[in-house]
């Protein structure tokens, strides 16, 4: 179920909160975890009693290292569990990619499995590891409760997407939590906008790619359309989605870390990887590179450590080889950032240079395989093998500059500041209130209209 549809939107997420404001405080956990399996349950039901499963295993093992975890047994314990959650996503999402490659590598003819990724299994898989390994470090105390740990584990609002949320974050928020009318209020104006960056700007962005791909009116102009339109579809999709979680969070009473921050204003790519997929970042930061040492060791090691966990960070978003390319090209440009070129990216040199390499690279990532991506790229640069513009190019601009100007402009802080700036100027402050809530209905009954009419609407995230 998306967040962005109708049965969502005004069945599903009604009745939950209706049922969740009328539970009495001890049973509200209750109910988010029933909610988020039917939630789960909606378009996977064969996959929810895997869900049910891993957590459990994952809080026996809680307990388990806790109760150990002044012993040696406590880190075999956790890296027992590392194994055995790696192991069962790594069945779901790599087990037909290995075997497709080792038939090539040798010529067998070994069958492929018959399994489908169970949605969102990356992102639960890492909450699930952050929190054993957070117990024996001794972070978090257990979760002595199997219910709220699984209503933090199954929470539909991050369940399918993220952003991932560690259980430390609201590990507080699940024993007591306040609801109060402006955090459910910002977090209603929340899930508008992301519902509109989802709907109005990712799915129009997403029409004119589709328009590429399935074009055989191919020029290099075409080409860097369809990177420049890519990458906002995939920045407004997942933004607009993590905003949408956010936003939910907050009328459930719980804060959940912001997932972008404006990654494109960027002055460089490590700029740029602090502003985007936060969360992700943070946690292979804190998870991965600082336990392998981080930069506190040699220059070699030091750069091992980036390639070792943007080679990870790679295969984490999908099982083919484009995304490991598309992990060592960020690799390569970070490594290169660290020891030589940060220092000179500084204005709009910066600028220009992140937005390239960025279009680059999703262009890579769109692809559905090694091969897609290298035929992407090479039509962007495929000047003197092929026009530089087509009549599918001009059609295309024509047809979508308006959505493009309005998603770069929202790519920007502009409108936060512009609308930071009239709250606190004198005597608009009121005025600012009362408009946005017509503003934000408009905005709702635009969403609404469009996803009525059975207009295109992925999900970019699902693949992953």
């Amino acid at each position: 179920m998306l967040f962005s549809s109708i049965p969502f939107l005004y069945y599903f997420l009604p009745i939950v909160l209706l049922i969740y404001f009328i539970t009495p405080g001890k049973l509200k956990n209750s109910v988010l975890l029933i909610s988020s399996l039917v939630f789960y349950g909606w378009g996977e039901p064969r996959y929810v009693f895997l869900m049910m499963a891993t957590i459990l295993i994952g809080y026996v093992f809680g307990l388990l290292v806790e109760r150990f975890r002044k012993k040696a047994s406590a880190k075999v314990l956790t890296a027992l569990s590392a194994v055995l959650f790696l192991g069962v996503l790594g069945y779901f999402k790599y087990a037909n990619f290995f075997i497709e490659n080792i038939n090539r590598l040798t010529g067998f003819s070994m069958p492929f499995l018959n399994v489908v990724m169970p949605i969102g299994i990356s992102f639960y898989t890492f909450q699930l590891l952050s929190y054993i390994i957070d117990v024996y470090r001794g972070d978090v105390k257990a979760q002595k409760n199997p219910i709220n740990l699984g209503a933090y584990i199954a929470l539909f609002p991050q369940l399918i997407a993220g952003p991932i949320v560690r259980y430390r974050d609201i590990e507080i928020a699940l024993r007591e939590r306040v609801h109060t009318i402006d955090k459910t209020a910002e977090g209603i104006r929340r899930l508008i906008i992301g519902l509109s960056k989802k709907v109005i700007i990712a799915n129009t962005m997403g029409e004119m790619c589709t328009a590429f791909t399935s074009s055989g009116d191919k020029s290099v102009g075409f080409a860097w359309l369809f990177a420049i339109c890519y990458s906002l579809q995939i920045y407004f999709d997942f933004s607009g989605y993590s905003d949408m979680a956010i936003g939910l969070g907050k009328i459930l009473g719980f804060d959940f870390m912001e997932n972008f921050n404006y990654p494109f204003i960027s002055k460089s790519v490590t700029e740029f990887w602090r502003r985007w997929h936060i969360s992700l970042g943070s946690w292979f930061r804190d998870y991965v590179y600082i336990p392998l040492g981080g930069n506190r060791v040699g220059r070699m090691r030091h750069i091992v450590n980036i390639f070792t966990v943007w080679l990870l960070t790679g295969f984490w978003h999908g099982a083919e080889w484009n995304f490991v390319i598309w992990g060592l090209f960020f690799a390569v440009l970070l490594t290169v950032e660290k020891f030589f070129l940060l220092k000179y990216l500084k204005g709009v040199a910066g600028h220009i240079y992140v937005i390239l390499v960025t279009l680059i690279s999703f262009a890579i990532f769109s692809a559905e395989s090694l091969e897609g991506a290298m035929g992407i790229v090479g039509e962007m640069f495929a000047f003197g093998r092929m026009p530089l513009v087509s009549e599918a190019f001009i059609y295309n601009v024509a047809s979508y500059l308006p959505v493009i100007i309005l998603a770069v402009v929202a790519s920007t802080p502009l409108g936060s500041i512009l609308y930071a700036g009239l709250k606190e100027k004198r005597g608009f402050g009121t005025a600012v209130d009362i408009l946005e809530i017509p503003v934000l209905l408009t905005l709702l009954l635009l969403v609404t209209a469009y996803l009525a009419s059975g207009s295109f609407n992925p999900f970019l995230y699902f693949r992953f």
